[in-house]
């Protein structure tokens, strides 16, 4: 659940840097126009380091050491 959070919020992050931006460039107001490119740019940069792919692989790793530890128990309980 905290991913799709993640991924909602950054995608909300670029959508308001897009709008930000056009908003500046139709009132010619430079300053707001930069501040949507940073914010939308911003969105781009957490987009590509996916902050979450660090947890997703530890929960990753440690299904897979349940998966085998409970392997393990049933191979010696059918013994």
């Amino acid at each position: 659940m905290n991913n799709f959070k993640n991924k909602f919020n950054n995608n909300k992050e670029k959508v308001v840097g897009e709008v930000k931006e056009n908003i500046g460039k139709v009132t010619g107001n430079e300053t707001l126009e930069l501040k949507g490119k940073i914010k939308s740019t911003k969105a781009d940069i957490n987009k590509k380091l996916n902050k979450d792919s660090i947890e997703n692989k530890i929960d990753d790793i440690k299904e897979n050491v349940a998966k085998k530890i409970n392997n393990l128990v049933d191979n010696n309980n059918k013994k």
